[in-house]
């Protein structure tokens, strides 16, 4: 819609400011000043062109890409890395410093790279409007560019054509509009003439034809009521433009450690600074020492462990079915406290399965999930067996008074036609009945289709003993007008009819009445009465099994499931049972929302689990009502009207086989087989790399802190040396050394723990708390304790060779470079050993199996062999000035390194004896424990 032309989709105001849907076709034609036969004139069509503005989709402009380019750089963490590239360059090591950039400028094209393409959403949008429609102008029936089209406009529809605009109706013929981009529903909607209340929702405007959705059956002529900004499309569309992306857990969590980098080196440095100067050195050499310690205190690699640990996540995640569009939703599942969900083929199988079938004489069950090729009928009371007589002849009259077609493919059913009518076609075949067969056996003769206006399908059809019999199909108080008095009372019927629908079931009746073999067509009069009643069929889009095994792991793990559907309540009540959702409460209604003021909402929002009928609206307002509570909300969906929720919620879950490539554009996740159970594998998945990314974290930043601490008491306490007439301090690392375990052993170890099994527990656990610090107190204990304990032995070591060394007469320059050697030898052992501690931070490592992740030993192995290098290695000795050491002196290393595997076994026992206290005496507060968790 053009920006500069007025949002009014009209001429003139609506009579009393009624709704299009809920105005009498006349009425809407005359507020329109249209014709139904002439449509408008060519020069009304410019003239409302010029005031309206084209049908199409307004386009915001995104960022330019420099711009998403800078805010890429623009943040702590990066300038720390690059501050810490210069400082590597400023001590002459200049490949060190390019390893540190291409490290900046990999996380820099990642994220431009995700923020582009997520840019593309609103964009998907224009692709639901078609190129062309067919008007009336002039009373001439022309093809324009949809574009053109304005307010006023008469189109014809049929079948097979794509909406151009919304349209109220002002004749229908059988038409059908499969609206499930916009509504959610499975079943194409059945259109008419006749307005609806005010207050129907979008599901419920059966006058209305909305843009974007598709005509499936019949034909219609309709006014253009709205075009372009003005049409639910273009408000779905502002809707998507008002959503926010919020930052991910992670990303939060990793800005808040980049801060505590940030300040925290430089505190330090400038202490360092002072107590170097107080303890006379050198101006140059103070600044060198605080240098120094921020190459140290710098965690280099820590952003190239973090985008390969999510990285691989997205690895693992393809495997179980989920595409990952951006890297930080790898995480933001692991942490997820609520999934809304959609319903159709998501929850449910997309699949109209007959499930109940009465006949006055019995009532059965039907099994046999979906569409699957066998059943398993079973009578009331009764074991499993074949259908009697009446069950039969009913079965058998709803696969001949029938238009679809189906046949077994792939160990399944396969639709061609209306789902209502497929589901009576498989209900047949799984019972045995031959469909073909009984097509062929009692063949058509004649038909009244089924139409709205009428609600039902009538059929005249050989008996295959030389009569006719007419079969009646469609809505029961219909069919029940036109059946004999002799036969069942209708209240009884109709109290089967009540019982069924309350299950969520959409019922069909189903009549026959023989007729004389000289019958020679069909016609309305025939059916107007003197039917028997066969029976009723109820049916309804079943939960899919794996679902319902999924959403009780969701349960197990302190995971809400909210589903939210366009369906009709009862039916949404009916799989919310099914599903272990409802949990006695009723279904909330999108008319029921909109009456909400904020506060309630946030309060239904969170004790409710079933909402149906929502408009989009309601998707975005449910979302960030649920985000105020403090939830993370993760939302799936397929359809157009599901795109502001998916961009609005912490993470975005779209379909990959039925959603549009809007609600895909929008989404940070996309599931390749549209089931629900993938999921619950998704987050079990978020949850292990979130698990590793812990991990990580607890192994990269003790060594950091080590390295810091080994520096500062070496500056603090280790004497100044007079060598040639200079003083020189004595360090037990020098800067490139430190570079070197930096740069080279934390990375080449931390990264096998990115391939970590699951933890037993992982979904066994309360979500974690959306604002807890990745820096948690475990994870800082933890990390002053290794450091400490790293400090220790690599400078007790360093102070016992480089005294030794001296007093067996060696140089002081080769003492000092054989003790520094040792005390880097010293720091990687205590990685290697201290690595196979972190593969699990509560268990102990004979419980998660030793050899269960094989990189982990690939890893310690590239170490050995490249610190072999570095100790005996001649250009490798010039570059880091080290000094080759006996076989006694790198046993010694490996002693000092493995004294922290017993003692970090001490501190998991004595925290796991916590937490079991804490698990029996509920002594510590838990967040919002949702109802149905369980904590394992």
């Amino acid at each position: 819609m053009n920006p500069s032309k007025p949002a009014s989709s009209t001429d003139s105001p609506r009579p009393e400011g009624q709704p299009w849907h809920s105005l009498p076709s006349e009425t809407v034609l005359e507020t329109l000043q249209s014709s139904p036969d002439e449509g408008l004139s060519g020069s009304e069509v410019r003239a409302r062109l010029e005031r309206h503005g084209p049908n199409v989709l307004q386009r915001v402009s995104g960022e330019s890409p420099l711009k998403l380019l800078w805010r890429q750089v623009n943040n702590p963490l990066i300038w720390v890395l690059l501050a810490s590239a210069a400082l590597a360059i400023g001590l002459g090591k200049v490949t060190d410093g390019l390893i540190v950039l291409a490290v900046v400028v990999l996380n820099t094209l990642i994220g431009f790279v995700q923020e582009f393409r997520a840019g593309k959403a609103i964009e998907a949008l224009t692709q639901m409007v078609p190129e062309n429609a067919t008007v009336l102008r002039d009373g001439q029936k022309l093809t324009v560019p949809a574009a053109e089209l304005v307010p006023g406009d008469v189109v014809l529809l049929a079948s097979g054509d794509k909406v151009p605009a919304d349209v109220r109706l002002l004749a229908a013929r059988n038409l059908q509009v499969e609206e499930a981009a916009l509504t959610g529903e499975s079943v194409p909607s059945e259109k008419r003439v006749e307005a609806v209340a005010a207050s129907a929702g979008i599901g419920d405007r059966t006058s209305m034809a909305f843009g974007g959705t598709h005509v499936t059956y019949g034909t219609g002529t309709a006014v253009v009521v709205a075009t372009g900004g003005g049409t639910e499309l273009g408000r779905i569309s502002q809707l998507l433009r008002e959503a926010v992306d919020l930052q991910t857990p992670l990303t939060k969590a990793l800005a808040v450690i980049s801060r505590y980098i940030t300040v925290s080196i430089l505190v330090i440095s400038l202490v360092l600074l002072g107590v170097g100067l107080l303890r006379g050195y050198e101006v140059a050499e103070s600044l060198m020492a605080a240098l120094t310690l921020a190459v140290a205190a710098i965690p280099e690699g820590l952003p190239a462990i973090v985008t390969i640990a999510l990285a691989i996540g997205v690895q693992y995640m393809a495997s179980r079915r989920a595409i990952i569009r951006k890297l930080p939703a790898v995480e933001t599942l692991g942490s997820t406290t609520v999934i809304c969900s959609d319903k159709t083929g998501t929850l449910t199988r997309n699949e109209m399965t007959v499930q109940a079938l009465w006949t006055p004489a019995s009532t059965w069950t039907l099994s046999g999930v979906g569409y699957a090729p066998q059943g398993e009928l079973r009578r009331e009371g009764q074991p499993p067996g074949p259908p009697t007589e009446d069950a039969r002849e009913l079965l058998v009259a709803g696969a001949l008074c029938n238009d679809a077609a189906v046949r077994l493919a792939e160990g399944s059913w396969q639709l061609t036609g209306d789902p209502t009518e497929g589901a009576l076609l498989v209900a047949a075949e799984k019972v045995g009945l031959k469909v073909d067969a009984l097509r062929e056996r009692h063949a058509r003769v004649d038909a009244i289709p089924f139409e709205s206006e009428n609600q039902f399908m009538a059929t005249l059809n050989e008996d295959g003993r030389g009569g006719r019999f007419i079969l009646l199909k469609g809505a029961p108080e219909v069919v029940l007008r036109r059946c004999a008095s002799d036969g069942p009372a209708t209240g009884e019927v109709l109290a089967e009819v009540e019982r069924l629908a309350s299950r969520g079931m959409r019922v069909l009746a189903v009549a026959s009445r023989s007729v004389p073999v000289s019958h020679g067509g069909l016609q309305f009069e025939d059916v107007e009465g003197g039917f028997r009643l066969l029976g009723l069929q109820g049916m309804i889009d079943p939960p899919r099994e794996e679902a319902i095994h999924a959403v009780e792991t969701c349960h197990t793990a302190g995971i809400t499931v909210k589903m939210i559907t366009g369906d009709h309540a009862k039916t949404a009540e009916a799989i919310g049972e099914q599903l272990g959702i409802l949990e006695g409460r009723g279904a909330v209604t999108g008319a029921q929302l909109a009456e909400m003021d904020e506060a309630r909402l946030r309060e239904v929002a969170t004790s409710c689990n079933v909402f149906a009928r929502v408009a989009p609206e309601h998707k975005l307002r449910l979302v960030r009502a649920l985000q105020q509570e403090g939830h993370v909300v993760a939302m799936t969906g397929d359809g157009v009207n599901d795109a502001p929720a998916l961009k609005q919620a912490n993470i975005g879950v779209a379909m990959g086989i039925t959603g549009t490539a809007v609600s895909k554009e929008a989404a940070d996740i996309i599931l390749t087989d549209d089931n629900f159970a993938s999921i619950a594998a998704a987050v079990e998945e978020g949850r292990r790399v979130y698990d590793n990314l812990i991990k990580s974290l607890a192994f990269v930043l003790p060594t950091n802190l080590g390295l810091a601490l080994i520096l500062i008491v070496g500056v603090a306490f280790f004497p100044i040396m007079r060598l040639d007439g200079e003083d020189v301090p004595l360090l037990a690392m020098l800067p490139t050394q430190l570079l070197w375990i930096n740069l080279v052993a934390t990375v080449a170890l931390a990264l096998p723990l990115a391939f970590e099994a699951r933890e037993p527990d992982v979904m066994r656990r309360l979500p974690r708390q959306p604002d807890a610090p990745v820096l948690s107190r475990f994870v800082l204990m933890r990390t002053l304790l290794v450091a400490v304990l790293m400090c220790a032995g690599a400078t007790g070591l360093f102070l016992w060779e480089y005294n030794a060394e001296l007093g067996r007469g060696i140089a002081h320059t080769l003492a000092l470079a054989e003790a520094q050697t040792m005390a880097v030898t010293t720091v990687i052992m205590f990685q290697i050993f201290y690595l196979l501690n972190c593969r699990s931070l509560h268990d102990s490592l004979f419980r998660i199996g030793l050899f269960s992740n094989p990189f982990v030993y690939a890893g310690i192995g590239l170490l050995v062999v490249l610190q072999l290098g570095f100790i005996y290695l001649p250009f490798m000795r010039k570059v880091f000035d080290t000094a080759p050491l006996s076989a006694g002196e790198l046993g010694l290393c490996a002693l000092v390194g493995a004294a922290i595997l017993p003692i970090i076994g001490v501190e998991k026992g004595l925290r796991s004896r916590h937490a079991r206290h804490e698990r029996q005496t509920g002594s510590r507060a838990r967040w919002r424990v949702p109802r149905r968790a369980t904590v394992g």
